[in-house]
């Protein structure tokens, strides 16, 4: 999945910024990435706090464009060469323009440090907000993030947090408490929170017929967990099916893929250092009859049961949640074949069907059903990983399967998804082509540990 790209525009030491950056580093900011940092002001601190994070800077000001059209012009130009997705205002001292924020309609967002509608609006910014929250006599102030609008201040609210004025309090203490107790914390929340939707919303238009090429996905993702890939060859008409996993922990990583009877098993590499041992040995792929099922865990002996008793491969996971390793959640995901034999005006020769299992709530008191059915389609294939991208804790799948090609080569196959694996986290990786009209196959098993 590409991670909304995200501009942070500022104008001095840039403390916000800092936030930010903390919290993409922590895993809180994980579905954007902060392409570019901005500046209105040659000098200011927060150009060197990007540099210093890897994170490439511009600078545009309003003295040397000579015009506030051509000052939102030259930030145009620094976005738009760097398809810019979100736009943060992070103690970005200039009024930008309503054709500008046009452009970006709910894609920019600001932290304001006062409770919005309180002491908000043009000339209303900096230590000011504090004097006035002082001088008003109020009991409680804080900072708010909204969306940015023709109105300074005036968009949606989309995060606030309230402060306590204490007795003592100076202008300058309360600016400072209420950046360490509200904007630093809620920024980043909110800037999460925008990036998750406009990431979903551009995979969700870019993906509906977009076939990637599978080595590019796992290329720009560090850890998507564990992965099964279902699909149709180029030519040749066979049904690929492929299962790979990773690991982060000692005991997640001690394992390796072996196959008994054309099934494939996973087993601990050294079971002298096994410590829990019921969420990652299991039975990743078997056989019934003409179905071929895989699966991340044990729900793939529940589907195997339930075919054999005439039941259906959504009545089995309907019986099965996500895993209980709190505070990941691990999805179980699942997938099946169901071969048809040779293609014939009835029907093609397989079908398959994918399914997610997944946490709806961070406590893990929901559990959401996706199943998704697929017709073949030749050079096709359908991916469903159970993890985002890392993070801690490490975010859920979002969205449907994502399309990719599947080349005739096995060979190829295999080897490319292997080499965009991770290198530090994957352990094991296996790919099959099955013929459908014989049920005849070959295989390729790749073990890091031997």
């Amino acid at each position: 999945m590409v991670k909304t790209k995200i501009a942070v525009l500022i104008s001095g030491n840039g403390t916000n910024l800092q936030a930010l950056i903390d919290a993409q580093k922590d895993g809180v900011l994980r579905h954007g990435r902060i392409v570019l940092v901005l500046s209105s002001n040659s000098i200011a601190h927060g150009l060197k706090r990007a540099e210093d994070a890897g994170i490439e800077t511009a600078v545009v000001t309003k003295k040397e464009a000579g015009s506030q059209e051509a000052f939102e012009r030259g930030i145009l130009e620094e976005l738009e060469s760097r398809d810019i997705d979100m736009i943060v205002l992070a103690g970005f001292m200039s009024i930008l323009s309503a054709d500008f924020v046009k452009r970006y309609d709910r894609r920019i967002i600001n932290v304001h440090p006062s409770l919005i509608p309180a002491f908000c609006g043009k000339g209303c910014y900096g230590l000011k907000v504090h004097e006035m929250a002082l001088d008003y006599g109020v009991k409680v102030t804080g900072a708010t993030v909204h969306y940015v609008n023709e109105i300074p201040d005036g968009g949606q609210i989309i995060l606030q947090k309230a402060v306590m004025i204490k007795k003592n309090d100076t202008p300058k203490i309360l600016q400072k408490r209420v950046m360490a107790e509200a904007e630093w914390q809620i920024l980043p929340q909110a800037a999460e929170k925008v990036a998750k939707r406009l990431m979903m919303e551009k995979n969700a238009r870019t993906k509906q017929y977009q076939i990637d090429d599978i080595g590019k996905l796992l290329a720009d993702n560090a850890y998507p967990g564990r992965g099964i890939v279902i699909g149709e060859t180029k030519t040749s008409g066979k049904a690929a099916a492929a299962y790979f996993i990773m690991g982060r922990s000692e005991n997640s990583r001690n394992r390796v893929f072996s196959l008994k009877d054309g099934a494939l098993y996973t087993e601990p590499f050294d079971p002298s250092k096994v410590k829990d041992p019921s969420l990652i040995i299991y039975a990743a792929l078997r056989s019934y009859e003409n179905n071929l099922i895989v699966t991340n865990g044990d729900q793939t002996d529940t589907i195997y049961d339930f075919l054999k008793e005439g039941k259906t491969f959504e009545q089995a996971l309907e019986t099965r949640q996500f895993e209980p390793d709190h505070p990941n959640l691990t999805p179980r995901i699942s997938g099946i074949i169901r071969f048809r034999g040779d293609k014939t005006e009835d029907g093609p020769a397989f079908a398959y069907k994918m399914s997610i299992l997944k946490s709806e709530d961070p406590d893990g008191n929901r559990c959401g059903r996706y199943t998704y059915s697929f017709e073949p389609e030749a050079g096709l294939g359908h991916f469903i990983h159970t993890y985002e991208c890392d993070g801690n804790p490490l975010p859920t799948f979002a969205g449907e399967p994502e399309r990719i090609s599947i080349p005739d080569d096995i060979d190829a196959f295999a080897e490319e998804m292997w080499r965009n694996l991770d290198a530090a986290n994957k352990i094991s990786l296996y790919v099959r082509y099955t013929d459908p009209a014989t049920g005849e196959y070959e295989d390729r098993l790749i073990n890091k540990y031997e």
